[in-house]
């Protein structure tokens, strides 16, 4: 849903406003609460509140009902002023059953509220959740605001007149919920309803039910006279730049960004996937934009996928391909050929915890070693790293970009929770990007004979369509002859071809490091990449305002790395690093610059909290 911002509003000052909230929604994975949440966020996105959402996943497809390891939640941060993490701790949590306050309850603020659906505060549900006995009537939820009342009763009774059974009447109640949340912050309900209209076309009766159980939760709001928890909030719209908004995802950002850099080149694109978490997104956003002269195919394996893209791309499209670190893995020889080869080749990685299958739904940035190092022989490839949902797009652009400026396969580093997260999305200005079009060699380019190999000022080898007259060539996996590309393999051949993909990639042109926030120099500088950008900003921020000279680097080209880096490390007294993995990044700081760059690491597949930036940042200051 895009919108149309004006002149920005200064937030009111009438009684019940606040600057920003965070709500958590919780339940079973079969109780809809992605989709409440996904709700939620787009009213709230038509509110003009900012926002950041963080979905969390179980594991498994369908664990069994009301267990601890099956509990869904959507977390979003909303506000009327800038938003740039889903928040470190909510302040409502709504928990659909036991399993989900249990398992969420950790997290909540003291002082929070808690909404508890009583219906589901079964002998048998507390036992899945390992409750011995009810804490809704034990008081060990003293330190919260509690509101207990049975959802599910309510949910039955307003959707009685249309006939459905219990299980289907049940399935109504994540929309009681949403639109008591719709109340509870002064949302409007007619874009959820058309919605609904428009999801169950074909089934108008189900389309009415959920109607009614999103009226009825909104009406409970209304009318129940509950004194205490239950408040209305007023949150005003955060003021912005004229323009066109929509919310985005990351898997919606990049799969548009890919699209966007096909287009600047002038080429059809071609996108090779097999399904895999949290990638999959991506081919299901890619299927939908065929007017856009984009093909995709599913491919029967990882490896299927890759050789498909590296095959389009050889015949002058521009190939895509798409994974999370297993089939990554499992891709690294293809890649190699792609190197070997020199083809234009893009490779995102949704990073997922590992290794092996690991946590399939949480969020990780533990193959960073994997896409700088993570091949066999010289293999050299650049790599670039988006740092949010919307920054996304921009990121997949310069992927395209530098795979067919330089005749190389390039990765683009996403994560679980850019891939899932959503936020405001200023749709940008075509016409604002510099094109970059793909010319294909026509002729032979040395003296009567054609040179596949021969190199131009960036190293790049030229492009050759199949099918050009006169301009047969050999092309595969194994060592190449300096510019006529015959086998060789030969020292001499293999250390110079060896040397001059690594110089191609070395060399290729990216911008000079910007500092993010702060000084370009100072006494710390806490350097990010990827999805750390939104707590290392507000955490640094918050500690810049005690008076500490902090800055925060965020780095997108992670190969080769911009050539004014290490410089701009050296000018700070320290250097601290902030990942979700065991300290890649560091190690390649240290290796490049010899900095004493130090280690913030963290692999519980959650993102990083502002809190423990914030305690770390103050931790190196001392």
């Amino acid at each position: 849903m895009a919108t149309t911002a004006t002149e920005a509003t200064e937030p009111s000052a009438a009684e019940g406003n606040t600057e920003a909230v965070v709500v958590r929604f919780a339940g079973d994975s079969g109780d809809g609460m992605q989709l409440t949440g996904g709700q939620f966020t787009l009213s709230t996105a038509l509110a003009g509140n900012d926002l950041a959402t963080f979905p969390d996943f179980p594991a498994e497809i369908r664990a069994p009902q009301g267990t601890l390891f099956g509990v869904s939640a959507f977390q979003i941060n909303f506000g009327s002023r800038e938003i740039n993490t889903a928040g470190d701790a909510p302040d409502v949590l709504v928990a659909m059953n036991p399993a989900a306050l249990k398992v969420n309850l950790a997290s909540l603020k003291p002082g929070g509220l808690i909404i508890a659906d009583t219906g589901e505060f079964s002998k048998r549900n507390l036992d899945k959740a390992k409750y011995e006995v009810n804490p809704l009537e034990d008081g060990s939820l003293a330190k919260y605001d509690l509101l207990a009342f049975d959802i599910s009763e309510l949910t039955i009774e307003a959707v009685k007149e249309f006939g459905l059974g219990k299980k289907d009447a049940l399935r109504s109640k994540n929309m009681w919920t949403l639109g008591l949340a719709l109340w509870m912050f002064d949302r409007d309900r007619e874009p959820i309803r058309d919605w609904l209209k428009a999801k169950f076309k074909s089934k108008p009766e189900i389309a009415h039910a959920n109607i009614a159980a999103l009226n009825a939760g909104h009406a409970y709001g209304e009318t129940a006279e509950l004194a205490g928890p239950l408040k209305q909030l007023s949150v005003a719209p955060v003021p912005s730049d004229p323009g066109l908004y929509r919310t985005i995802t990351g898997a919606e950002a990049v799969s548009l960004g890919l699209v966007a850099g096909a287009q600047l080149a002038g080429l059809p694109m071609f996108f090779g996937g097999y399904p895999i978490t949290p990638a999959s997104a991506i081919l299901h956003h890619l299927a939908r934009l065929k007017e856009f002269g984009v093909t995709t195919f599913q491919a029967e394996d990882e490896i299927a996928a890759i050789c498909a893209a590296i095959g389009a791309s050889y015949a002058g499209q521009l190939g895509v391909t798409s994974s999370s670190g297993p089939g990554i893995a499992l891709k690294g020889e293809a890649m190699g050929l792609a190197i070997m080869t020199e083809l234009p080749l893009v490779i995102v990685n949704s990073q997922r915890g590992g290794p092996s299958t690991g946590l399939p739904t949480k969020t990780e940035q533990s193959d960073l070693y994997q896409a700088v190092f993570g091949r066999n022989g010289d293999a050299p490839m650049p790599v670039v790293s988006a740092s949010s949902p919307g920054d996304a797009f921009e990121a997949a652009i310069e992927a395209c970009r530098i795979a067919v400026e330089y005749m190389t396969p390039v990765m683009l580093l996403t994560d679980g929770y850019i891939a899932n997260a959503a936020e405001p999305w200023k749709v940008p200005d075509p016409d604002a990007y510099e094109p970059f079009p793909v010319s294909f060699l026509e002729e032979k380019n040395g003296d009567g004979e054609l040179l596949p190999y021969k190199r131009d000022s960036k190293g790049a080898r030229p492009w050759v369509k199949p099918g050009t007259p006169e301009l047969m060539h050999r092309i595969g996996g194994i060592e190449k002859a300096q510019d006529t590309g015959h086998i060789d393999y030969s020292p001499e051949n293999h250390q110079a071809m060896t040397d001059a993909r690594v110089n191609k990639v070395l060399g290729v042109k990216v911008p000079d490091q910007e500092v993010s926030l702060g000084e370009t120099s100072g006494t710390l500088a806490v350097v990010g990449w990827g999805s750390t950008y939104g707590p290392i900003r507000r955490a640094v921020d918050n500690v810049r305002k005690k008076g500490h000279a902090v800055s925060h680097i965020h780095v997108r080209n992670i190969w080769p790395l911009p050539g004014n880096l290490g410089d701009l490390l050296k000018s700070f007294d320290k250097v601290l690093v902030p990942e979700m993995n065991t300290g890649q990044f560091k190690t390649i700081l240290r290796d490049q610059y010899l900095v004493d760059a130090q280690p913030l690491t963290k692999t519980s597949g959650q993102p990083f909290t502002i809190a423990e930036l914030e305690a770390a940042i103050e931790g190196a200051l001392s």
